[in-house]
């Protein structure tokens, strides 16, 4: 396969001289089974090989090296890091944000049915990147992004925030004690679940809860690309999918934003 076969959805508030986006698809790589294709996921039991190959196409896609095509090591926490410089991938940072503002690093998260979110302020040309499932949500990933962007030179007022392919409510069945824990930081979040399927469970709409996230955060140019992860197999992977058919691994979707020369 070329690269031309990759086929990254990007959204139009990103489109912006200077900066690269992509919300890789599953198409365009070299992976195969469960893995195909374009499965860039470091903690995945699929061959290294077509992992790291898979990574260099998606790399060449942004205009960087692999090795300034950065990762973390994925933790569901509320931690960011500030990228300076590139960094070895077997000794990634334990967090689950990235922002910089050093051109020709590419920010990169791995999903597969959490909230991959892109970040830029294109005016003072900083970047963000982070990884929100349900727990990184509630417990402040997104501000913590936020924060560290201002630390270091963007403005709330200017930052773009870019949801991509994310669970959407109705396969994301919950127990009570998922909903519980919600409602014990904030009552009205009982506003993001609907009565479940089964006895005593509830639907959770996670896209919603991070735009409501970032509504209350201030952040006026927030944009979903209203794709579902579990609904669209021939495109994304999904971990709540391959669960329910007992598969014994999945793929990684990977997000990615670097900054370019303007």
């Amino acid at each position: 396969m070329t690269q031309s076969q990759l086929t990254p959805i990007q959204d139009n508030s990103l489109q912006i001289n200077g900066i690269q986006h992509a919300f890789f698809t599953r198409e365009g790589g070299v992976s195969t089974g469960i893995f195909g294709s374009l499965n860039g996921g470091l903690g995945s039991s699929d061959s290294p090989d077509h992992v790291h190959e898979n990574r260099r196409r998606m790399a060449s896609f942004m205009g960087t090296e692999p090795a300034s095509f950065l990762s973390l090591y994925q933790i569901h926490s509320p931690n960011v890091v500030t990228v300076t410089e590139a960094w070895d991938l077997q000794h990634r940072p334990k967090a689950d944000a990235m922002v910089t503002r050093v051109e020709g690093l590419t920010l990169a998260i791995a999903t597969a049915d959490c909230g991959p979110i892109l970040f830029a302020d294109p005016d003072a040309r900083v970047i963000g990147a982070a990884h929100a499932g349900w727990k990184g949500a509630l417990f402040g990933v997104l501000e913590a992004t936020l924060t560290a962007m201002e630390n270091i030179g963007a403005r709330r007022d200017h930052i773009i925030a870019v949801l991509g392919p994310t669970i959407s409510q109705t396969p994301y069945e919950v127990g009570p004690e998922f909903k519980a824990q919600f409602l014990t930081v904030d009552s009205t979040y009982v506003s993001f679940f609907i009565d479940g399927k089964s006895e005593g469970k509830s639907y959770f709409d996670l896209p919603s809860f991070i735009g409501h996230r970032f509504s209350k955060a201030n952040i006026k140019r927030f944009t979903s690309i209203n794709e579902c992860t579990y609904g669209d197999e021939k495109r994304f992977f999904s971990y709540r999918r391959t669960t329910h058919r007992g598969e014994p691994d999945y793929g990684r979707l990977i997000s990615a934003i670097t900054l370019t020369t303007e």
